[in-house]
Parts: structure tokens; sequence; C-alpha cells
């Protein structure tokens, strides 16, 4: 269902981005990486995060990990992740397949500017499989994300 709810959200509201389904997996930021052909970095991965009770969902670069400084200075306390069964909850994908789209739930969208580095990017699409390409500024855009500056240095 998760899957079709991103095709929804992308028929209504930019018809013209395909979503990709490939006969492997693309859960993690290196199998994305792999089965699309680009750098780990160009994979936009979606985290799900929460502050007390605020729920939101940080968009960041594939190669790049949260700040903990970083973010508590930008949304006023230290984030945790969410479970897997409360990622599912909120946005309707399965981890490996969360992304800002078609989401049960209106959460805050932040993207961490380090998107900006590439004119495409590909978030996943809903399931473990799926992705879209799209420009990092229409992304945000398309689900009114607020630009931030959370992230740094490689994932280890």
């Amino acid at each position: 269902m998760s899957l079709d709810s991103v095709r929804a959200f992308f028929a209504t509201h930019a018809p013209d981005i395909a979503v990709m389904e490939l006969e492997t997996s693309t859960a993690t930021v290196a199998l994305a990486a792999a089965a699309h052909g680009v750098a780990p970095g160009q994979i936009a991965k979606t985290l799900s995060l929460k502050i007390g009770a605020q729920v939101f969902l940080v968009v960041a670069r594939g190669d790049l990990r949260l700040d903990n400084k970083k973010a508590k200075q930008a949304f006023g306390g230290k984030p945790r992740m969410l479970e897997a069964d409360e990622v599912v909850a909120v946005t309707g994908h399965p981890v490996g397949g969360v992304c800002p789209f078609g989401l049960a739930t209106a959460v805050p969208v932040y993207c961490d500017v380090s998107l900006k580095a590439f004119d495409e990017v590909l978030p996943a699409a809903g399931a473990t499989n799926s992705a879209v390409r799209i420009a990092p500024g229409r992304m945000a855009a398309l689900v009114n994300a607020t630009w931030v500056d959370v992230c740094t240095g490689p994932v280890p």
C-alpha cells in the first residue's frame, strides 16, 4: 500500500516523475547506490525522528550522518530515531522504503542543505526496492520541507 500512496502522490503533484521499481533491494544506502549506479551521497535517505512527542522527517545525503549538536540546535532538543513499528505507523512506509512522499500522517519534513550538492537525488519511494529521481529543490517544494543544516562528515 505504501508504494501506491507514493504513486498517487506523484500522479497528483508531479505526474512527470516516475516511480522506479527494481528487482533488487535498495533498502540501504549502499544497496541503492549500487543498484542505481550513483555515488552514496546522491541517495537521499529519510530519517524518522522524534523529540518528545514531536515526530518529523529529515531527508539527507546518504553518505553523511546526523550531527547531534547541529540537530539539537536546529530542532530544540536531541532527536531520537523512531522504532520500526513507529516508522510504519507514522509514515505508512517500511524501513528501507521511507520517503517524504505519500505519508500516512502529516509530519514536518526537513531537507539537509547537503542535498543541494547534487542536481538530482534518489530518495526511496515507499518500498524497499523503489526510488524516484528528483532535483533536491523540487523535492523540498513538493513536500513543503524546510531546509536545515544538521548533517556532518561521512558515515563511518
